[in-house]
């Protein structure tokens, strides 16, 4: 390209040169077209120098890299997505040992608020004698009880209910069999508080307590001092409760307390047990009125349930109770404090240590009956106490 380029140069100029040439400047013209045709063997030389070069760079850009290669489709494919499936290998069962594959889904159980507690404790005493200088006489004891809670816990709301059971006989060798423990108590406090972090709540109490069978002043066992609802006592009423569960504590006290003592057996009522209006007899000793079963008083109660760990496998609860009535006898407070320690040897074993304190106004001992039945001193209260240690089997479920 270049070549034609330069012949079209030397035309433009030989051409006017030609027409023109005269004598005088021939010399002139062949000394110009010498120096152009020097020229254009110069022009020829750079024009191969320079496709060489050129050569020289394509050969080595094709040893070093490829040009891409751009392909142009007339009509272009649809797009389409590809389903991505999860890639499940078959487990083979000879190489799983011990593995459950048909192991059934587990399904999703929303959380409970409620907790629960059950235990049952038997305590066994034993003492036998064999030609025993000292003396002694062969018995057998055993108390069974049963503890049992349900408490509920959400947010601004807390439910707390508890049962126990206690029951115990004695067998001793001369002796007709003797109860020695008998309560039933049932408890439940409802309380409400105003956010999540206060320890206050408004609170609703409920407390009831009697025993499973009669009770006799041993050796007398003709007539009983007490029975099943005789006595039976029910608390209702409301209040303020401070619960730490951190602690285990929890304080009740209640400003307006209904107290209702039911003596369901009508001897007993007749006599004026536990409180209620006794009998009224003419002077023949007939019975003109029947003794009242239920005795209602109107007071302030205060309990406290704590526990505590004071060593290891060392359990103290403590559960007070403390009521005064209003009308009747406002300041004498009746007392019903229990204090348990439980000494746990391992899961299945343990050993308790119970003390029950009782001091009621309305219970009166020392009473004087003269041979015609009437009775010349009502008697006074006096501090009930109840000592127990026993060693046993434990049973949570």
């Amino acid at each position: 390209m270049r070549i034609i380029q330069l012949l079209v140069v030397w035309v433009l100029v030989a051409l006017p040169i030609q027409a023109q040439t005269t004598d005088a400047t021939q010399q002139k013209i062949d000394s110009i077209k010498a120096e152009a045709a020097k020229a254009i063997n110069r022009l020829r030389a750079l024009d191969t120098h320079s496709k060489r070069a050129v050569d020289s760079m394509r050969q080595k850009q094709d040893t070093t890299e490829r040009l891409d290669t751009i392909v142009i489709r007339l009509s272009q494919p649809m797009a389409y997505t590809r389903r991505q499936g999860a890639a499940i290998k078959p487990i083979d069962s000879s190489s799983v040992r011990g593995a459950n594959i048909q192991e059934k889904i587990k399904r999703f159980h929303m959380p409970s608020f409620w907790t629960k507690t059950n235990r049952a404790t038997i305590n066994l005493n034993e003492v036998a004698f064999v030609n025993w200088n000292a003396g002694g006489n062969n018995s057998v004891s055993g108390i069974m009880s049963l503890h049992s809670e349900r408490n509920y816990k959400f947010r601004y709301v807390q439910w707390n209910n508890s049962l126990d059971f206690r029951y115990g006989l004695n067998a001793q060798e001369g002796q007709t069999i003797r109860k020695t423990d008998d309560q039933i108590r049932l408890s439940s406090t409802f309380g409400h508080r105003k956010d999540t972090i206060s320890k206050w709540y408004s609170s609703g109490k409920m407390n009831f307590n009697t025993q499973l069978s009669n009770g006799y002043k041993y050796p007398d066992r003709t007539t009983p001092i007490s029975r099943l609802m005789a006595p039976g006592y029910l608390f209702l009423g409301v209040g303020t409760s401070y619960i730490d569960d951190a602690k285990k504590l929890n304080i009740y006290l209640s400003p307006l307390t209904q107290k209702a003592t039911f003596v369901l057996d009508q001897d007993l009522a007749d006599r004026g047990a536990f409180g209620v209006r006794k009998a009224t007899y003419d002077a023949l000793g007939n019975k003109i009125t029947d003794g009242e079963k239920v005795f209602m008083e109107l007071g302030i109660l205060v309990t406290n349930t704590y526990e505590r760990t004071v060593a290891e496998n060392v359990l103290v609860k403590s559960n007070l109770s403390l009521y005064t009535d209003y009308l009747a006898s406002f300041g004498n407070i009746d007392v019903d404090w229990f204090l348990d320690i439980h000494l746990k040897v391992n899961k299945f074993i343990s050993s308790n240590i119970g003390m029950h304190f009782i001091y009621d106004d309305d219970i009166l001992f020392d009473r004087v009956v003269n041979d015609l039945g009437f009775v010349e001193q009502n008697g006074r209260p006096k501090l009930q106490f109840k000592q127990l240690l026993g060693f046993g089997v434990v049973y949570a479920f």
